[in-house]
């Protein structure tokens, strides 16, 4: 019998693929925001200062912010939000049951700009794709009279 969702398990993969859905926005987004700042970090030597002395947001030297430092917020919160895309991912893993290299690969998604968009719309397809033939197949399993 090939690997596949269990059709007790088609409930919540289905609550598990929403999450995904929900948590590979916002980590894209994040790490949108994280690449931005990479930029002006390395190339212009600047960070994004929150409510200092020079505005509500500015880009101030390292060494002079005074204030709350939205770059580390951005750095720390796109970690964080990257562990819940990955235990996401690997939640579906365990319940549609894909084979690890998918799972590997569906990880890159909060580490490459923009692939976690592109994960966003791919990976529900693949997902539902798996579970209509296992409806389908435990459809033909209840017809076969005994």
């Amino acid at each position: 019998m090939p690997l596949g969702p269990r059709p007790s398990d088609i409930p919540r993969i289905r609550t598990a693929l929403a999450v995904y859905r929900v948590s590979a926005i916002i980590t894209g987004v994040f790490l949108l925001l994280l690449c931005v700042m990479m930029v002006l970090r390395y190339v212009y030597g600047v960070d994004i200062e929150l409510g200092g002395p020079f505005g509500f947001l500015a880009l101030t030297p390292k060494e002079q912010i005074t204030a709350i430092n939205l770059s580390t917020v951005i750095l720390i919160t796109h970690g964080w939000l990257y562990v819940l895309y990955l235990g996401c991912d690997f939640v579906l893993w365990r319940l549609v049951r894909f084979p690890f290299g998918r799972f590997v690969f569906i990880a890159l998604g909060g580490i490459i700009p923009f692939l976690s968009f592109y994960f966003e719309f791919q990976v529900p397809p693949y997902i539902e794709k798996r579970i209509a033939a296992i409806d389908t197949s435990a459809a033909k399993n209840a017809e076969v009279p005994a």
